[in-house]
């Protein structure tokens, strides 16, 4: 499973928004990785924030 992948589904599992370093917390993945996963999903409009900073899967 790609980092991508692993971002999202916590996001899912989790029902809320959350930011960069929860996600890490859940997932156990590096900082980098989260950071370059959620670049690309938000390219993708995968995920939106809404506040500043908490992402959530749309």
């Amino acid at each position: 499973m790609e980092a991508k992948e692993i971002v999202l589904a916590a996001m899912k599992k989790f029902g809320a928004p959350l930011n960069a370093g929860k996600i890490v917390e859940i997932t156990g993945l590096d900082r980098k990785e989260v950071d370059k996963a959620m670049a690309s999903l938000k390219k993708e409009e995968a995920i939106a924030s809404p506040k500043r900073c908490y992402w959530q899967a749309k």
